[in-house]
């Protein structure tokens, strides 16, 4: 047997019991209401039904033909609850998230434009962000590239 919330949570995980309880959730209604918008056999509509009943998330009546059904809260508190605690966890990462980005905005204030790109059509060069701690292309520390050319480096010594 399982524990409630276990329960709660494996019911919760079908998106036609997610909608029936949907549907619970603006007031008490038959079992034929609930099926009209699924396109499954009644026989399955009561498959779903049971999985929610068992769990707690739903209540059955019976008065004369008509079978009424209403959603009980208590299962989705709890379950509500136990997601609760791990909000505070969530909301701790999210707020270091915004700590580092806030830093990472501090450092875009270091940056220069290069204004050494051009594209075909503009009339004033177009700023490009770039990290003044990265020499320049073209200067003489990456002119030689990052390959280790041998050749293009002894021209360059000679």
């Amino acid at each position: 047997m399982q524990d409630p919330l276990s329960s709660t949570f494996a019911a919760l995980a079908d998106p036609t019991r997610r909608a029936i309880l949907a549907r619970l959730a603006l007031g008490e209604t038959s079992v034929t209401e609930l099926a009209q918008p699924f396109r499954m056999s009644m026989p399955a509509v009561s498959k779903h039904l049971k999985v929610l009943e068992r769990a707690g998330l739903i209540a059955r009546g019976r008065e004369a033909q008509w079978r009424p059904c209403r959603l009980q809260a208590g299962p989705l508190r709890k379950a509500a609850g136990w997601i609760e605690e791990y909000r505070r966890f969530w909301s701790d990462q999210v707020d270091a998230l915004e700590r580092y980005l806030d830093r990472m905005d501090g450092r875009k204030e270091d940056l220069e434009y290069d204004r050494t790109n051009r594209r075909p059509g503009d009339e004033e060069p177009s700023p490009v962000l770039r990290d003044p701690r990265k020499p320049k292309a073209g200067s003489p520390q990456t002119s030689a590239g990052r390959t280790g050319n041998p050749t293009q480096m002894k021209r360059k010594i000679q």
